[in-house]
This record gives structure tokens, sequence and C-alpha cells, in this order.
């Protein structure tokens, strides 16, 4: 599913409109008749509430009244308070205020403060509340007047119902840029755009309802439209029944090359879940006093021992049996607990130009990688980069900050210049390609900020990179899965004692339900 700017969904208007030859009133019915499907989900009944829509003078507002009037039609007696004078309604709104009229609606002109408080106690009585003030096309903070009804929007114990987006808020941004609805229910047309999506704008979202209006589904096929939100449907056919007639050797063989003495914990979490993902072979290779306590982890999980340092990490003269260990494995996992040693830099700097097998680089191995970027062109193609934000500034050379502030910019940028696939972990993670798409994880919650979450995450991505020809499918489907994860352990014991070994017990739960 696409996530759209406020420009791209104007140009999808207009050809709707202008080529196809929708006419735009009635994208505007099917707007307003998609709301009210999402109200009486909520509210079987309508009868028994009482509605208030808050309309302006645009479009958004438009789709409020044809909100309006279908809650008459189903028996509801539904007040229109419109922040405007009638006569400044113009267009495809000015239809709908017409027909308002002539069927009986009860329209409140509101042009001015005054206005509005003299009629503010009717949006007070009010058990919902439909916010069709304004839509996608807000570029600046809300003042006056319209903060003013904002305000009291929010005041109300009513349910909020918000037409395609908070008013207040911006579609091009997650930033609050000034006083915004905080709705309870927001039911997007046609296509989620930013603010939809992430956080902090998304907060004012409540529960998230994107709706078709009928326009062609083509229209979102535009190479153009480089975001998208990661639907199940995305990523079901990466997780089909194994059809009977095959052995261990069909599903891939893994490498593991992590851990140091005192971070054992890490890449017994990789290699686990990277079986639990359904790896045919599994083998971790890591320091040699490190190796009895991962072996110990998991009986199927199998180790092997490299050269290790006084401090007990991997040693630079390890890069030659880890090449050797390679020889016919189909993939290369590199990093969790590895340690920065300047002897185990000196190993991972040595290894990366050497490999000819697909590589997911996570955690120390990204940390080497930050003071050495030149090694990014040496990487073996596929390769999959997962940082956690801290780790891609180190990477980028910028803040955390400007990270978390640009990362829909910088993202496909890093990925596109180094030709690699950038997994940005975080709530909401970002998945991006070398070729410019940018694709958005849905599922996760905060509970999963907690140690061992992101080797988990690695490992299952590296199982998955293993098994699958699709890179792409195979990286979405295991950050998709990862969530799921976190948020059954969730729904099962709460955010605050979730750990990263809940996330790998419920791994099987997880790839059954997807099947």
């Amino acid at each position: 599913m696409k996530i759209l700017t406020s420009a791209q969904m104007r140009e999808i208007d207009r050809r709707s409109i202008e080529e196809i030859g929708i006419p735009g009133p009635v994208l505007m019915e099917n707007a307003g008749l998609q709301v009210v499907r999402a109200i009486k989900k909520k509210f079987p009944d309508l009868r028994k509430e009482t509605f208030a829509v808050v309309a302006g003078k645009g479009n958004n507002g438009g789709d409020g009244l044809v909100v309006a009037r279908h809650l008459l039609n189903l028996g509801a007696s539904p007040l229109v308070l419109l922040v405007a004078a009638k006569d400044e309604v113009k267009g495809d709104a000015a239809v709908n205020l017409r027909i308002a009229e002539k069927i009986g609606l009860e329209v409140i002109e509101t042009p001015t403060t005054e206005r509005w408080q003299a009629n503010r106690r009717d949006l007070l009585r009010a058990t919902v509340i439909i916010d069709a003030l304004f839509g996608t096309g807000l570029l600046k903070p809300l003042n006056g007047l319209f903060a003013r009804a904002v305000e009291d929007i929010n005041k109300s114990r009513a349910f909020k119902v918000a037409v395609d987006l908070p008013s207040g808020l911006s579609s091009d941004t997650f930033r609050i840029i000034g006083p915004s609805v905080r709705a309870d229910l927001t039911v997007a047309l046609a296509a989620p755009k930013i603010s939809h999506i992430f956080p902090p704008a998304a907060d004012a979202i409540g529960e998230l309802v994107v709706a078709g209006i009928s326009m062609p589904d083509f229209l979102f096929e535009d190479p153009g439209l480089t975001l998208n939100l990661v639907e199940r449907k995305d990523v079901a056919s990466f997780f089909q029944k194994r059809k009977r007639d095959t052995h261990k050797g069909s599903f891939g063989s893994l490498l593991i090359a992590a851990g140091s003495w005192g971070k054992t914990g890490a890449a017994a979490l990789a290699g686990k879940a990277a079986l639990k993902m359904g790896a045919g072979l599994v083998t971790v290779a890591t320091a040699v006093s490190a190796l009895p306590v991962i072996a110990r982890t998991m009986d199927e999980l199998m180790t092997e021992s490299l050269p290790e340092t006084p401090e007990r990490t991997i040693a630079a003269g390890a890069v030659p049996r880890v090449l050797a260990l390679l020889k016919g494995k189909d993939g290369l996992l590199v990093g969790p607990g590895l340690s920065t040693h300047p002897e185990t830099t000196k190993f991972v700097v040595s290894l990366l130009p050497k490999l000819k097998v697909p590589v997911v680089i996570d955690a120390d191995g990204l940390n080497i990688l930050a003071g050495r970027p030149e090694l990014l062109k040496t990487l073996p193609r596929p390769a999959v980069l997962t940082p956690h934000p801290g780790e891609f500034a180190r990477l980028t050379g910028l803040s955390t900050e400007a990270v978390l502030e640009r990362r829909l910019e910088i993202a496909p940028d890093f990925a596109k210049t180094h030709g690699v696939y950038l997994v940005l972990k975080g709530f909401r993670t970002l998945v991006a390609a070398p070729d410019g798409r940018v694709f958005v994880n849905p599922t996760g919650n905060p509970g999963m900020a907690t140690a061992g979450s992101g080797d988990v995450l690695s490992g299952m991505i590296a199982a998955q990179v293993v098994q699958e020809k699709d890179t792409l499918g195979a990286v979405l489907s295991a950050v998709y899965a990862h969530g799921l994860c976190g948020d059954l352990v969730e729904d099962r014991n709460g955010q605050k004692s979730l750990t990263a070994g809940d996330l790998v017990k419920f791994l099987p739960r997880v790839l059954k339900s997807l099947e």
C-alpha cells in the first residue's frame, strides 16, 4: 500500500477526474460513504448518538456534508457547524452544501470566533464529532477561529472521527506543526499519508482505517511513488507450507560470525532465531572461549571455534578459517556480540572484501563499518545492513536526532548510493532498497526496545536471505514477522517484561499463523 504526500494525492485526484473521467462529486460521495461505513461499525444504532459535523469550506468540508446527509438518511439527526460563511464554499463542496440544505440538514454558519462561541454548546452536547475542517492540504499551523474550533473539539468527551486527517496535522510530515484534533478514529481516503503512519503526528490519529474511494489501482503504481506500507498480503508468499520432497539443504545454510566473552548471548539469540525462522543449517563461528557457552544454548545449533585475542574476542587471524567455513554456505551474518576490539576490527575489515555470498551486517559489524565507509563499496551483493538510529548516525556521520528527523530521505539515499538493503530499526522500521523504494513495517511495539531484540531480528533476516531468492521480500517478511512476535508477546504478557528470548519463543506461533 502506498503512503502518499499531499502533492502525490492531488495528482492522483487530478488524473482520476481529468484523465479517467470520474466526476469530483462522485469521489466526494464515495469518501463520505466510506466514513459513514466506518462510523456504523463503531455505532451500529446511529439513532442513539448525537452527531456534530465540523466542516470547513473546502473539499474536506464537502466530505463532511456527505457524511451528515447519509447519517440523516439512516435515521440520525446530525448538526453541521460550518466554520465559514456559506457563500465561501465553492466547487464540489458547494454542490453538497446545496443538497444538504434542500433535504433539511441543519447547517449553522460560524465564520467568526464570536459566532463559533455562540454555537459551541451544540458541539459539546454531541456524543460523536466528525472532524471535516481541514484535510491533507494544510501546510501551516492553525490559528484564530480554526485553532479555537480544534481546542473545543478536543475538550469534548465525544468520540472523534477525522475525515482523511485530523485537522491541524500536515499530511507531509510526522511533526506536530500546531494545534490539531486528537481523533479516536481516522478514515484515510484512498491511501495513508505520512502523518498517519509516523509519530508524533500518528499519535493523534487514533484507530486508522484506509478506505478506497474507487480511484483505479493503476494510478497508485507510478514508479515515482516510492514510499510503501507493508501489508500481510505483501509477505504471505514467504510463509507457505513446505513441499514434501525437501531436505535441510533445501532451506539454506547460514554461517554466523559473532560473539565474544561476555557477549555470547547476542550470538546465541541470532543463531536460535535463524533456526526457528527455518534455515536448514546454522553454524555460529565464534572465539574459542565463547564457543562452549553458545553451544549449550541450543542442541541444534552448530558451532565452530575461531582464533581469539587475549581478551577472548575473534582475532584478525580468523579470516582464513571463516572463508573456509563459508564454502557450501549460502550466506553470512556478522556482528552480534562481536566487539570492536582492534584485532576483531581487523578481522572484519579484512573479511568483508573477500566475501562471495550474501551478507547481513549488524551491531558491532556496523560500528566497525562506520569508521571505514570505503568498505561499503567492497561488500558482496546482496548486502543487508540493520542499524538502529545510533548506529546509522555513526554510519552517516550525522547526529541521531538528524537521522530520526530526516530518516525518510536519508535512508533511501544511503541505500541507493551504496547499493545495499538498509533496515533502519525502531518503531515503524524502515526497509530501504537499492532501487530507492522504502517500505514501512507496521508491526511491533515499544516493548521490543530491549537488549537482544536486534540480534533476533538479524538472525531472522539472515535465515530468510539464505532461503529466498527475493532479497527484498526476505527482508520485509523477516521484519514483519519479528514485529508480530513482539505484538503476540505484548498481547500475552504485556510490554514491560518483554525480552528478546520471548521473541524467539513465540516465533513458531507467528510463523504458523502466517502460513
